[in-house]
Protein backbone atom coordinates (compact mmCIF):
# COMPACT_ATOMS: atom_id res chain seq x y z
CA UNK A 1 0.00 0.00 0.00
CA UNK A 2 3.02 2.33 0.84
CA UNK A 3 4.16 2.68 -2.60
CA UNK A 4 0.53 3.23 -4.37
CA UNK A 5 0.48 6.34 -1.91
CA UNK A 6 3.87 7.02 -3.04
CA UNK A 7 2.76 7.32 -6.16
CA UNK A 8 -0.55 9.65 -5.16
CA UNK A 9 1.72 11.99 -3.80
CA UNK A 10 4.13 12.35 -6.27
CA UNK A 11 0.66 12.94 -8.28
CA UNK A 12 -0.36 15.79 -6.56
CA UNK A 13 3.04 17.35 -6.00
CA UNK A 14 3.75 17.15 -9.78
CA UNK A 15 -0.29 18.70 -10.50
CA UNK A 16 0.07 21.95 -8.27
CA UNK A 17 3.47 22.38 -9.64
CA UNK A 18 2.00 22.41 -13.49
CA UNK A 19 -1.05 25.12 -11.88
CA UNK A 20 1.69 27.36 -10.34
CA UNK A 21 3.99 27.18 -13.19
CA UNK A 22 0.76 28.27 -15.67
CA UNK A 23 -0.34 30.66 -13.15
CA UNK A 24 3.04 32.38 -13.27
CA UNK A 25 3.13 32.90 -16.96
CA UNK A 26 -0.51 34.16 -16.51
CA UNK A 27 0.74 36.88 -13.76
CA UNK A 28 3.87 37.75 -15.80
CA UNK A 29 3.21 38.17 -19.49
CA UNK A 30 0.27 40.35 -20.56
CA UNK A 31 0.68 38.32 -24.26
CA UNK A 32 -1.37 35.17 -22.09
CA UNK A 33 -4.54 34.53 -23.60
CA UNK A 34 -5.55 31.64 -22.35
CA UNK A 35 -4.39 28.01 -20.86
CA UNK A 36 -4.67 26.04 -23.34
CA UNK A 37 -2.38 28.44 -25.28
CA UNK A 38 -0.05 28.55 -22.62
CA UNK A 39 -0.02 25.28 -22.30
CA UNK A 40 0.33 24.34 -26.13
CA UNK A 41 2.50 27.22 -27.04
CA UNK A 42 5.18 28.40 -24.63
CA UNK A 43 8.59 26.93 -24.92
CA UNK A 44 9.96 28.16 -21.58
CA UNK A 45 7.27 26.53 -19.64
CA UNK A 46 8.04 23.18 -21.77
CA UNK A 47 11.36 23.22 -20.55
CA UNK A 48 10.46 23.73 -16.89
CA UNK A 49 7.72 20.23 -17.21
CA UNK A 50 10.72 18.90 -18.58
CA UNK A 51 13.36 19.73 -16.14
CA UNK A 52 11.13 18.89 -13.56
CA UNK A 53 10.43 15.29 -14.99
CA UNK A 54 14.25 14.50 -15.65
CA UNK A 55 14.92 16.09 -11.90
CA UNK A 56 12.73 13.63 -10.40
CA UNK A 57 13.97 10.65 -12.46
CA UNK A 58 17.85 11.45 -11.35
CA UNK A 59 16.74 11.51 -7.78
CA UNK A 60 15.13 8.61 -8.15
CA UNK A 61 18.59 7.00 -9.27
CA UNK A 62 17.21 6.76 -12.75
CA UNK A 63 20.56 6.27 -15.03
CA UNK A 64 21.05 8.34 -18.48
CA UNK A 65 17.46 8.57 -19.31
CA UNK A 66 17.36 12.02 -17.25
CA UNK A 67 20.39 13.36 -19.48
CA UNK A 68 19.04 12.56 -22.36
CA UNK A 69 15.17 14.80 -21.36
CA UNK A 70 17.80 17.70 -20.61
CA UNK A 71 19.18 17.17 -24.20
CA UNK A 72 15.60 16.49 -25.92
CA UNK A 73 14.40 19.68 -24.14
CA UNK A 74 17.36 21.62 -25.47
CA UNK A 75 16.52 20.77 -28.96
CA UNK A 76 13.02 21.65 -28.69
CA UNK A 77 13.14 24.68 -26.74
CA UNK A 78 16.62 26.03 -26.77
CA UNK A 79 16.74 26.29 -23.70
CA UNK A 80 19.22 23.98 -21.53
CA UNK A 81 18.29 23.32 -17.90
CA UNK A 82 20.87 20.89 -16.18
CA UNK A 83 18.71 17.84 -14.83
CA UNK A 84 20.88 18.22 -11.46
CA UNK A 85 19.46 22.24 -11.35
CA UNK A 86 16.94 22.65 -8.23
CA UNK A 87 14.06 25.18 -9.41
CA UNK A 88 11.39 26.46 -6.81
CA UNK A 89 7.25 27.21 -7.47
CA UNK A 90 6.12 29.82 -9.95
CA UNK A 91 9.26 30.01 -12.25
CA UNK A 92 8.78 31.83 -15.39
CA UNK A 93 11.24 31.60 -18.39
CA UNK A 94 10.12 34.46 -21.19
CA UNK A 95 11.04 33.84 -24.41
CA UNK A 96 13.79 31.56 -23.63
CA UNK A 97 15.86 31.05 -25.67
CA UNK A 98 19.51 30.55 -25.47
CA UNK A 99 19.05 30.33 -21.25
CA UNK A 100 21.48 27.80 -19.97
CA UNK A 101 20.98 26.52 -16.16
CA UNK A 102 23.88 24.61 -14.51
CA UNK A 103 24.23 21.43 -12.96
CA UNK A 104 24.28 23.14 -9.11
CA UNK A 105 22.24 26.19 -9.91
CA UNK A 106 19.45 26.28 -7.37
CA UNK A 107 15.97 28.73 -7.98
CA UNK A 108 13.81 29.70 -5.42
CA UNK A 109 9.84 30.53 -5.66
CA UNK A 110 8.56 33.13 -8.13
CA UNK A 111 11.97 33.37 -10.06
CA UNK A 112 11.54 34.95 -14.00
CA UNK A 113 14.43 34.80 -16.55
CA UNK A 114 14.14 36.18 -19.87
CA UNK A 115 15.98 35.14 -23.05
CA UNK A 116 19.97 34.44 -22.85
CA UNK A 117 20.28 34.39 -19.39
CA UNK A 118 23.43 31.87 -18.32
CA UNK A 119 23.55 30.82 -14.45
CA UNK A 120 26.56 29.33 -14.63
CA UNK A 121 30.20 28.24 -13.68
CA UNK A 122 33.84 29.54 -13.38
CA UNK A 123 36.06 26.98 -13.76
CA UNK A 124 36.15 23.06 -13.79
CA UNK A 125 35.88 23.00 -9.99
CA UNK A 126 33.67 20.09 -8.15
CA UNK A 127 30.68 20.78 -5.38
CA UNK A 128 28.80 23.41 -5.32
CA UNK A 129 29.38 26.14 -8.61
CA UNK A 130 26.63 27.42 -10.38
CA UNK A 131 24.30 30.30 -8.37
CA UNK A 132 21.71 30.18 -6.03
CA UNK A 133 18.91 32.50 -6.98
CA UNK A 134 16.97 33.46 -3.98
CA UNK A 135 12.87 34.16 -3.92
CA UNK A 136 11.29 36.74 -7.05
CA UNK A 137 14.17 37.49 -8.41
CA UNK A 138 13.76 38.85 -11.81
CA UNK A 139 16.71 38.73 -14.49
CA UNK A 140 16.76 40.24 -17.54
CA UNK A 141 18.01 39.36 -21.14
CA UNK A 142 21.41 38.25 -21.83
CA UNK A 143 22.16 38.42 -18.03
CA UNK A 144 25.49 36.19 -16.72
CA UNK A 145 24.93 35.25 -13.18
CA UNK A 146 28.32 33.24 -12.35
CA UNK A 147 29.95 30.79 -9.62
CA UNK A 148 28.85 29.94 -6.60
CA UNK A 149 27.30 33.08 -5.80
CA UNK A 150 23.48 34.24 -4.42
CA UNK A 151 21.54 36.29 -5.73
CA UNK A 152 19.27 37.47 -2.62
CA UNK A 153 15.39 37.73 -2.43
CA UNK A 154 13.40 40.73 -4.32
CA UNK A 155 16.84 41.73 -6.62
CA UNK A 156 16.62 42.78 -10.36
CA UNK A 157 19.70 42.02 -12.37
CA UNK A 158 20.10 43.63 -16.10
CA UNK A 159 20.24 42.84 -19.35
CA UNK A 160 23.71 42.25 -20.47
CA UNK A 161 24.89 42.15 -16.64
CA UNK A 162 28.02 40.12 -15.87
CA UNK A 163 27.54 38.96 -12.27
CA UNK A 164 30.18 37.56 -9.97
CA UNK A 165 29.59 38.16 -6.22
CA UNK A 166 26.62 37.92 -4.33
CA UNK A 167 23.92 40.57 -4.74
CA UNK A 168 22.12 41.32 -1.17
CA UNK A 169 18.03 41.11 -0.50
CA UNK A 170 16.08 43.49 -2.41
CA UNK A 171 18.88 45.30 -4.78
CA UNK A 172 19.18 46.16 -8.32
CA UNK A 173 23.00 45.15 -9.81
CA UNK A 174 24.05 46.25 -13.86
CA UNK A 175 27.11 46.61 -15.76
CA UNK A 176 30.28 44.59 -16.78
CA UNK A 177 30.86 43.66 -13.96
CA UNK A 178 28.03 43.80 -11.92
CA UNK A 179 27.53 46.55 -9.66
CA UNK A 180 24.95 47.09 -6.58
CA UNK A 181 23.38 50.32 -7.78
CA UNK A 182 20.34 50.68 -5.60
CA UNK A 183 18.85 48.98 -2.68
CA UNK A 184 15.68 49.78 -1.56
CA UNK A 185 16.39 48.10 2.18
CA UNK A 186 12.61 46.72 2.82
CA UNK A 187 10.73 43.75 1.22
CA UNK A 188 8.96 44.02 -2.22
CA UNK A 189 4.98 42.84 -2.05
CA UNK A 190 4.81 41.83 -5.83
CA UNK A 191 7.42 40.95 -8.22
CA UNK A 192 8.34 44.18 -9.96
CA UNK A 193 9.38 42.97 -14.22
CA UNK A 194 10.21 46.87 -15.30
CA UNK A 195 13.50 45.54 -15.78
CA UNK A 196 14.19 48.27 -18.53
CA UNK A 197 14.01 50.85 -16.33
CA UNK A 198 17.46 50.09 -14.36
CA UNK A 199 19.62 52.81 -13.69
CA UNK A 200 22.77 52.90 -15.22
CA UNK A 201 26.18 53.84 -13.49
CA UNK A 202 28.65 54.26 -16.22
CA UNK A 203 25.83 56.70 -18.02
CA UNK A 204 25.04 58.33 -14.58
CA UNK A 205 29.03 58.56 -14.50
CA UNK A 206 29.50 60.45 -17.71
CA UNK A 207 26.79 63.08 -17.33
CA UNK A 208 28.03 63.85 -14.04
CA UNK A 209 31.28 64.65 -16.25
CA UNK A 210 29.57 66.48 -18.58
CA UNK A 211 27.80 68.45 -16.04
CA UNK A 212 31.13 69.60 -14.32
CA UNK A 213 33.13 70.23 -17.61
CA UNK A 214 29.30 72.57 -18.53
CA UNK A 215 30.10 74.47 -14.87
CA UNK A 216 33.64 74.69 -15.28
CA UNK A 217 33.22 76.33 -19.11
CA UNK A 218 30.73 78.76 -18.03
CA UNK A 219 32.81 79.86 -15.13
CA UNK A 220 36.23 80.46 -17.53
CA UNK A 221 33.64 81.95 -20.23
CA UNK A 222 32.58 84.74 -17.15
CA UNK A 223 36.00 85.26 -16.21
CA UNK A 224 37.36 86.41 -19.91
CA UNK A 225 34.41 88.54 -19.86
CA UNK A 226 35.09 90.07 -16.72
CA UNK A 227 38.37 90.88 -17.58
CA UNK A 228 39.62 94.13 -18.95
CA UNK A 229 40.48 94.57 -22.98
CA UNK A 230 44.17 94.43 -23.78
CA UNK A 231 45.64 97.35 -25.46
Amino acid sequence: MGEPGRNGGFIAGASRLIREDIEAVKDRDPAARGTLEIILSYPGLHAVWMHRLAHYLLGSGVPLIPRFISMFARLVTGIEIHEGATIGEGFFIDHGMGVVIGETAEIGVNVTLYQGVTLGGTGKEKGKRHPTIKDNVVIAAGASVLGPITVGRNAKVGAGAVVIADVPDNCTVVGVPGRVTVCAGERISAIDLHHEELPDPVLDMFQAVERRLDRIEQALGARREQQPPKD
